[in-house]
């Protein structure tokens, strides 16, 4: 049997103060901070290690990752960072209120941008200055990879490349994983490891910095799932 364990980032300041975040490289705040540290003395006391990590290139999941093998004593395992596990890309949503936003369009319409995985935000223009094409971390990136908006099904398709090219090989050569990411990259790869059907992964809610612990069988196939606490 191996082990692998899914978390989402802790608090951010966006979080915090109710806003769409996506691509928006917002740091963590401080609640997020002590979340990060908790998750890691939480994974200690079960007795988890790990040879190698995955988070997204977003500071918020980076540090999320850096806290948790802090409290491991295990910062010096490589941590691969990959845009593919970033949020997802909420386009003109980015930096906007949901509260007000729901005051505008209504809670379901809001509803549906935030979870129908075939739902897609209003986009924003190549000129708008939360392009990701404007910043360096993206400089390797197609303008096919640079999204305008996205919806849930679109960040599954950026995320299994990586899933099954990077980390489902380290995997298979035993090596123990875990992936600090963002709430719907993970329901991304939730809905591929356990088969869900649209439905079910729009009820799915991942909260900040709790362990999500895969049991998995020698073909990778799922025994069980749960959340440490």
């Amino acid at each position: 049997m191996q082990k692998l364990v899914l978390i989402r980032h802790g608090e951010s300041f966006w979080n915090k103060e109710n806003r769409f975040t996506g691509w928006e490289d917002v740091d963590l705040s401080e609640e997020g901070c002590q979340q990060a540290h908790r998750a890691g003395q939480l994974l200690r006391k079960h007795g988890f290690t790990f040879d190698i990590g995955f988070t997204s290139v977003l500071k918020r999941s980076i540090k999320t990752m850096h806290f948790v093998l802090e409290e491991l004593d295990q910062l010096w395992i490589p941590v691969q960072k990959s845009w593919r596990l970033n949020e997802r890309f909420y386009g003109a949503l980015q930096g906007l209120n949901k509260d007000e936003i729901t005051a505008k369009y209504g809670e379901e319409q809001v509803h549906k941008w935030r979870r129908d995985p075939h739902e897609h935000p209003p986009a924003i223009t190549t000129d708008d200055p939360r392009f990701p094409g404007h910043y360096l971390r993206y400089n390797d990136l197609t303008y096919r990879e640079l999204p305008l908006t996205e919806n849930l099904s679109e960040t599954m398709t950026r995320a299994l490349p990586f899933w099954h090219e990077v980390i489902v090989p380290a995997m298979r050569q035993n090596q123990k994983v875990i992936i600090a990411a963002h709430g719907n990259s993970l329901r991304a790869l939730v809905q591929y490891i356990d088969n869900l059907r649209d439905e079910e992964v729009s009820q799915l809610d991942i909260p900040t910095a709790q362990p999500w612990v895969y049991e998995l069988d020698d073909r990778l196939d799922k025994i069980r799932h749960y959340y440490l606490d």
